[in-house]
């Protein structure tokens, strides 16, 4: 039976996204032990998260029952956090699922979605399934948005634009000025702002005044809760109705809710954490600019992508891996020659630039 001829064509011939590897699976890859892998690949908190969320996991009673699919509790906390009425909150299993769930909101197929890579593998990824068309608008040579170029691909089409920032892979903000003119042109603009507790710059407090603007937040990174996979986003009140209708009615398990709720009680901890990556983070760029033959971007968020020689990226990344240090490398045009590295603990910094320093580049 060829099962290919009930598949949506455009499905069969699609790239999938390609994920990063959890601990367990590097360690074997490394034949090394699990607390001897360097795991700098994922943008992921090192210091995990608050020791209240495992306590307060331990203690919920609830497990047997679905958890609350109006997110209530969780939306009330968040408003207290951010300073944005409930009604603007819709939370998901992550924001890659408030990705997919403004997609499927939006688009009929052949609508087009703004891309601007390098970016954020999934708008693509989402997009594609979605059955949307994705328009690559590229960044400029130092990975700055490019405004105009976004605005003279629009067509009457265009649905969505998608702007990361600060931006995953290459760490840059983007200004207010930008987000507003791209709010002008009357398409939906999601800003994802996955990274923001390491630069503090939002657009959050301008979504109530715009009714296209969407701002997406996760607790994946500053929180730690990665595998927990809770996000939520910033929305005008009738496209967060719109999105309550079509999710799925207990998208956000009780296990991450939980979870949420005891990070909020442990804010200040939390923060501290974030200062720490931060701190280290500048302490990182500068280690890796005293190497002549790599450049370092500068970056808001909790990473930094280097270009290398023209040729050598995944050559070095192989060997670091070989030292069981993991690095993100990007088989794609716009960063061939670059790899992501993601900021650890001072630990971690210290074994990448030694074995960064012992490396054949030649």
């Amino acid at each position: 039976m060829n099962i290919e001829k009930f598949i949506r064509p455009e499905l069969v011939t699609m790239k999938g996204y390609v994920p990063i590897e959890p601990t367990e699976v590097l360690s074997q890859r490394a034949e090394l032990p699990s607390n001897k892998v360097i795991k700098l690949d994922g943008n992921e908190n090192p210091y995990g998260c608050s020791p209240k969320v495992y306590q307060a996991l331990a203690k919920y009673p609830y497990y047997h029952n679905y958890p609350d699919p109006e997110q209530m509790e969780l939306r009330i906390a968040l408003e207290k956090y951010t300073g944005l009425s409930r009604q603007h909150i819709v939370c998901g299993m992550g924001s890659d699922e408030l990705i997919d769930l403004i997609l499927r909101l939006f688009l009929k197929p052949g609508d087009e979605v703004i891309n601007c890579p390098p970016t954020f593998g999934m708008y693509a990824f989402s997009t594609d399934v979605c059955g949307g068309k994705v328009v690559d608008v590229p960044r400029t040579e130092n990975f700055d948005l490019d405004t105009a170029g976004v605005k003279k691909a629009l067509s009457n089409r265009t649905k969505v634009i998608f702007v990361a920032s600060p931006n995953n892979p290459t760490g840059g903000t983007t200004t207010e000025q930008e987000i507003m003119e791209l709010v002008g042109t009357g398409k939906i603009v999601v800003v994802d702002e996955a990274y923001f507790e390491f630069s503090n710059a939002t657009m959050a407090n301008l979504v109530p005044s715009y009714p296209n603007l969407i701002v997406l937040r996760t607790f994946s990174k500053w929180a730690g809760l990665a595998g927990l996979r809770i996000g939520y986003g910033f929305f005008p009140v009738e496209i967060a109705g719109y999105l309550m209708k079509i999710k799925q009615p207990y998208n956000a398990n009780a296990a991450a809710q939980t979870a949420v709720l005891a990070s909020l009680a442990d804010i200040e901890n939390l923060r501290a954490n974030v200062a720490r990556i931060v701190t280290e983070r500048e302490r990182l760029f500068g280690k890796l600019k005293e190497l002549a033959w790599l450049r370092p971007y500068h970056s808001q968020g909790n990473f930094i992508v280097c270009s290398l020689p023209e040729g050598k990226a995944k050559e070095i990344w192989q060997q670091l891996r070989r030292k069981g240090i993991f690095v993100r490398y990007f088989d794609n045009s716009r960063l061939k020659d670059c790899l992501r590295i993601s900021v650890g603990k001072p630990e971690d910094t210290n074994a990448l630039v030694k074995a960064l320093q012992e490396v054949n580049y030649d």
